[in-house]
């Protein structure tokens, strides 16, 4: 079974299967989004979603099209241990919702920039959001990859063609359709995702012998021993101790910080609603994700025992290939419709942040007087031109498509999740050591990466430095350093009091956690924000050390 050319023989099929896909997002997203008349409608929806839609809508957001064919391809080429990656990815709409979700709920605002701007001021709240556009676009320009790579298997076109026509098509959907519509299709596509991954695996397990194919999230384990026998190396740890260490500041806060996650618990009718929304999401994104990996689990077994050959260029799309080889090519064509479901999803997610990024956080912030019409007609543009600019991107990919991704959450937990955090539970956090954090940990991280300077690398590892776990356990301590050690120096600096907010700033947070009094201890702990330094500047060092890979 060859690797290479592999496409639909009968792309008509395909072509009809998303056909059907995108008209019906394209209805739902006009419908659900016809009477968006302010910017805060356009991004949140109205605030009205229920838990099971906004539950779905979280998961399919977030799981975005690296878990069709990204994630798969690590694990086909690397082995890598992406069930450890998945239990730090699981954690971050529950831990949004409980540390600061709600605050952030209960104050107004409705993206994390919004946060940072009324706890930090109008200049943190600009850096904070150049960072999180930067996030964005490198987030979409995964799916922007993924879905170019679809087009091409569907239609036997070259990369560059289906990236400028499947992009341009699904940047017009997301224009279109808003967070109303974005929410609503969310919902659907994760339905159309979970079906289309889980039951074709299904038949793929018992194509290569699996008794457990009814179940395939959990139930390859019967295949195990095969694989043992064939690939005795499948279950080993392949990287070093310190590597999974660094998955915690680099998926796991670094997802705390992403905006297009954090605006999903906002959009949510209620906090009661929020919170139930977050057992839908964890159980949905638990029950594909483990597919995922019984996906990457039959590629390797197919390809060790099957005599089945994907050529290392042809890596990203295993799933479309297992389906092709293994199923009729009616299937493949709904699996297809599933993956650019996914890659529609997050991608709505990301523009939408861009377009608040630009709109709301920068433009607004220094135009404040700016009509409602014109914000409304700005965030329009903005997504359309954040869409544009994640398409050019993809024009030179990287290796592996889930890279860029990957990388995005090690940013956004450098320069967007410690503001955040600190700024919620701690009252002597100020600008000055929030602008620090952001601007030395973001440059320290984008350095460290092989994207700018390829010869300034902490492990020479291509996948772990492009992916940003080796950066991220660099960049996200220094951050949360340098953010309470400033804040403390320049508090106690006289003539810096009259520039800083300190009584607006403790009113502030005592609001945001309910309170309806203010009280000086609350909050307030130096001890807390001495070992929090001590533990962050350890965890610096370690990462400056060799890493053993």
């Amino acid at each position: 079974m060859n690797g290479e050319g592999w496409q639909l023989s009968n792309p008509v099929m395909g072509i009809a299967m998303v056909g059907l896909t995108f008209l019906l997002f394209y209805v739902v997203g006009y419908i659900s989004n016809r009477r968006s008349a302010s910017a805060q409608e356009l991004y949140v929806g109205k605030s009205n979603v229920g838990p099971i839609t906004n539950g779905l809508a979280m998961a399919s957001t977030y799981m975005s099209l690296a878990t069709f064919l990204g994630i798969t391809a690590l694990i086909l080429n690397l082995q890598a241990p992406f069930i450890l990656l998945w239990i730090q990815l699981i954690l971050a709409i529950p831990l949004i919702t409980i540390i600061y979700g709600t605050s952030l709920r209960r104050m107004g605002a409705f993206s994390p920039t919004h946060f940072i701007r009324n706890r930090y001021g109008v200049k943190a709240s600009i850096i904070a959001a150049l960072f999180m556009i930067l996030v964005s676009i490198m987030y979409a320009l995964g799916q922007m990859i993924g879905i170019a790579v679809t087009f091409e298997t569907l239609l036997g076109i070259p990369y560059m063609t289906g990236l400028i026509v499947g992009g341009l098509i699904i940047v017009g959907y997301v224009t279109i359709g808003g967070m109303a519509g974005a929410t609503n299709n969310a919902a659907i596509q994760m339905v159309i995702m979970a079906l289309m991954f889980i039951v074709p695996l299904a038949a793929i397990m018992k194509a290569v012998g699996g008794s457990g194919w009814y179940f395939p999230p959990l139930l390859y384990a019967d295949m195990v021993p095969a694989m043992l026998e064939a690939v005795p190396t499948f279950f080993d740890y392949q990287f070093s101790p310190k590597w999974y260490f660094a998955i915690i500041p680099a998926l796991t806060i670094g997802a705390l910080g992403l905006p297009h996650l954090a605006m999903r618990v906002y959009t949510a009718s209620s906090l009661k609603s929020a919170r139930s929304a977050m057992v839908w999401f964890a159980f949905i994104l638990g029950l594909v994700f483990s597919a995922t990996y019984a996906m990457g689990f039959v590629g390797v077994f197919a390809t060790a025992t099957q005599g089945l050959d994907v050529s290392a260029a042809d890596a990203d799309k295993l799933t479309i290939i297992l389906n092709l080889v293994y199923n009729p090519e009616w299937v493949t064509a709904l699996v297809i419709a599933g993956a650019i479901s996914a890659g529609l999803s997050t991608l709505s997610g990301n523009l939408l942040a861009i377009g608040a990024l630009l709109s709301q956080d920068i433009v607004s912030t220094l135009k404040p007087n700016i009509s409602q019409k014109t914000s409304l007609r700005l965030g329009y543009i903005s997504i359309f031109i954040g869409g544009v600019i994640s398409i050019f991107l993809a024009i030179e990919p990287p290796a592996f498509l889930v890279v860029s991704i990957l990388w995005a959450f090690g940013l956004a937990g450098v320069t967007n999740a410690p503001l955040i955090i600190v700024g919620v539970w701690w009252k002597e956090a100020n600008k000055y050591g929030a602008m620090a954090a952001a601007v030395v940990g973001g440059a320290i991280y984008i350095i460290v990466s092989p994207f700018v300077f390829p010869n300034i690398v902490l492990t020479g590892h291509a996948v772990t430095d492009g992916m940003g776990i080796s950066g991220a356990l660099l960049a996200v301590p220094i951050s949360f350093a340098l953010l309470i050690v400033v804040s403390y120096i320049t508090n106690r600096i006289p003539s810096l009091d009259r520039r800083l907010t300190k009584k607006e700033d403790s009113e502030l947070i005592e609001q945001i956690h309910g309170w309806k009094d203010v009280q000086p201890y609350r909050y307030n702990s130096t001890f807390g924000a001495a070992i929090t330094v001590v533990i962050s500047v350890a965890v610096a060092i370690w990462a400056l050390m060799p890493w053993g890979m």
